[in-house]
């Protein structure tokens, strides 16, 4: 037999269903138009508003760490719903509570925690006391070669391009350092303030005057190049 005339019979037996069962077939159509209408009143009575997006706070996992993963549940155990982004949703943020007293305390507790154990500053103490030590015992002053690394370059760049002779190039590493005036006052101190030959006495005594007023021409001929 053909799909059609299987397809007609199948339409023909339930056209003539209903139409010996009409009351069955009023209320197949009626049913769903109640609830149509239905449907259609509530939408009338009640129209819908507008609900702004909705972003819920993150809840860290157990690796995340005990507080975050605590914080997560106990604060969050309403399930609130913001407008905004939270700050939990930034990358490389674990939890929204990063501001809070209990995990800003935490967290200088452990910088507390991690300094102590790194700590060198005792170290640091008793290497300051023995240089105050060896200031104290420093009776004859200090020299400019004292500050000076071994092999030192700085006779070779005097005698090459400062034209300096080997004479003047001593003068200059032999000169007296007054510590105090360079640390107290030798902050902000240019090249062009030097050219004064008292400033510069100030910070350093060349005992040859002749190698004091070169250095000093030197220095002036550097500030105004500069």
């Amino acid at each position: 037999m053909a799909v059609s005339t299987q397809l007609g019979l199948l339409l023909w037996k339930n056209f003539t269903y209903r139409r010996r069962q009409t009351l069955q077939l009023v209320i197949e159509i009626i049913w769903p138009l109640f609830i149509f209408f239905i449907l259609i009143s509530v939408r009338m009575h009640y129209p819908p508003y507008e609900q702004h997006e909705c972003h819920f706070p993150n809840k860290a996992m157990p690796s995340a760490g005990t507080l975050p993963w605590v914080q997560g549940i106990i604060c969050n155990a309403n399930n609130p719903c913001f407008r905004h982004p939270t700050p939990g949703e930034t990358p490389g943020l674990v939890g929204n509570f990063n501001d809070s007293i209990i995990s800003r305390l935490f967290i200088d507790a452990k910088k507390i925690l991690l300094y102590s154990q790194n700590d060198k500053s005792f170290e640091g103490y008793k290497v300051l006391v023995r240089a105050l030590r060896k200031l104290q015992g420093n009776t004859a002053g200090f020299k400019l070669k004292d500050f000076l690394r071994d092999k030192e370059t700085l006779s070779s760049f005097l005698h090459r391009n400062a034209s300096l002779s080997h004479h003047a190039v001593q003068q200059i590493v032999e000169a007296d350092l007054n510590l105090e005036k360079v640390l107290i006052g030798g902050f902000g101190v240019h090249l062009r303030d030097m050219c004064n030959t008292t400033s510069l006495e100030e910070f350093v005594t060349i005992s040859d005057k002749n190698v004091s007023r070169l250095t000093q021409d030197i220095i002036c001929k550097a500030s105004l190049i500069g």
